[in-house]
C-alpha cells in the first residue's frame, strides 16, 4: 500500500513521509505494520531513514522495475521506436563483429523468411523475420544490445500478427533484407546501418 503510493507519485522522491501516527491513521493499521513496511521498503532501497530527521523516499519502485516487465506495459509505438533504433545499431555492429558462424545463421533465417513469405505463411514468416534480426543482434557481440532486442521482439511479435494481414509486405522487403546481409558479409557498417534504416522506413510507410 505504501509502495503503491510511492509508485503512483503520491509520495515523490526526496519527500519526507508523514510521522507514524499519521501513516497508521491513513492506512488504518497498527504501528507494527507501518514499521515493518518501512523496514522492508528501506531494505529494498526505496526509503531512507535519517535518525532524528525522518523517513524519505529514496527512489520510485517503477525505476527499479525489471526491463521485461517494463516492456510488457510499454506503449507499442514506444516499443517500436526502441526496436528501430536497436535494429540500425545491431546491423552496424554486426558488420564489424560477425563471424562465419553468425553469417550462416543469418542466411538460414533469411531463407526461411523468403520461403514463408512466398508461401503466404504469416506466422512462420514473422517468426523467421524476428529470428533473422535476433541473429544479427547476436552477431553484434554486444550482449546488452542483443538482450534488449530479444526482449523487445517477444512483445512485438504479437503486434506484428495484429498489423500484418498477409505476407505481401515481407515479400516486398525481402530484397532489402538480402542487401542487409550482403552489407554485413562485406563488413560495411555504414551501408548496413543505411540498409537497416531503409527497411524500417519501408515498413513505417
Amino acid at each position: 500500500m505504501l509502495q503503491q503510493q510511492i509508485s503512483t507519485g503520491h509520495y515523490k522522491i526526496g519527500q519526507k513521509l508523514p510521522i507514524e501516527p499519521e501513516l497508521m491513521k491513513s492506512f488504518g493499521v497498527g504501528r507494527s505494520t507501518i514499521r515493518e513496511a518501512i523496514k522492508i521498503l528501506t531494505n529494498s532501497g526505496l526509503l531512507k531513514v535519517q535518525q532524528g530527521v525522518g523517513t524519505f523516499v529514496e527512489q520510485n519502485p517503477v525505476n527499479r522495475e525489471p526491463m521485461d516487465q517494463r516492456l510488457k506495459r510499454a506503449d507499442i509505438q514506444d516499443l517500436d521506436e526502441v526496436r528501430q533504433l536497436l535494429e540500425m545499431k545491431i546491423a552496424e555492429k554486426a558488420a564489424i563483429k560477425r563471424t562465419e558462424h553468425d553469417i550462416q545463421k543469418i542466411k538460414q533465417h533469411l531463407l526461411d523468411r523468403k520461403h514463408a513469405a512466398n508461401a503466404g505463411l504469416l506466422d512462420e514468416c514473422i517468426a523467421a523475420d524476428v529470428k533473422f534480426h535476433i541473429a544479427i543482434a547476436e552477431a553484434s557481440k554486444n550482449s546488452i544490445l542483443a538482450d534488449l532486442y530479444k526482449s523487445a521482439s517477444v512483445h512485438l511479435t504479437n503486434w506484428f500478427l495484429h498489423i500484418y494481414k498477409d505476407t505481401s509486405g515481407f515479400v516486398q522487403t525481402q530484397h532489402l533484407h538480402e542487401q542487409l546481409l550482403k552489407n554485413i558479409i562485406a563488413a560495411d557498417p555504414k551501408k548496413a546501418w543505411n540498409t537497416a534504416a531503409k527497411i524500417l522506413g519501408h515498413i513505417s510507410q
